[in-house]
């Protein structure tokens, strides 16, 4: 089983009116604060800003199946240019609460211990931990603020969207000695 729900959060969810009635449903539209640590190195959801839930609750056999949208806004630098940068940002969430002890006269399936099961405790389900998975999993690995950036210099740091044909001359290191040849022999000349 998992951890201990905490009541207090706001990604707790009673689910006491659904326990052991399948086919019931409810829909939770819900705007709540995002809790720390929701993203990654360079993006994430800032801690306390508002992420939008709109998911249905519904009652099956085995458990609450929790399914739905979750809206909100990423925040972080482009991988490219290191601007900073701001987007909407929506991921599909899919997940299914499992009952703490399994209906009387069903089947119970052994577990699969590479498979994290989620666990309805108390009549309570935490959230966070769903969304934490969904949301760094759709993060982008490098986010950029548009398509086309063309991020900085690899010289001199230049933003090389402010300065178009910006570049430097770089000389291949094997043939300097045949520049510096070629420069003492037009000195002679």
């Amino acid at each position: 089983m998992g951890g201990t729900i905490s009541a207090a959060s706001p990604l707790t969810i009673s689910v006491k009116d659904l326990s052991r009635s399948p086919g019931s449903s409810r829909l939770l539209q819900e705007d709540v604060p995002a809790p720390k640590d929701f993203g990654v190195p360079l993006i994430g959801v800032r801690e306390g800003s508002t992420m939008e839930l709109d998911v249905r609750l519904e009652a099956v056999h085995e458990g609450i199946l929790v399914s739905g949208t979750v809206f909100t806004k990423v925040n972080g630098e482009c991988s490219r240019c290191l601007d900073p940068l701001e987007q909407d940002f929506e991921v599909d969430v899919q997940e299914l609460f499992f009952y703490e002890e399994p209906p009387k006269g069903s089947v119970v399936v052994e577990e699969d211990e590479e498979v994290e099961q989620r666990w309805i405790e108390h009549d309570l389900i935490d959230l966070e931990p769903v969304l934490r998975d969904v949301v760094l999993t759709a993060l982008p690995f490098q986010p950029v603020c548009r398509e086309d950036c063309q991020g900085l210099c690899s010289e001199c740091g230049v933003h090389l969207a402010d300065e178009p044909g910006h570049h430097h001359e770089v000389l291949d290191p094997r043939w300097a000695a045949l520049a510096k040849l070629q420069d003492s022999t037009g000195k002679d000349s």
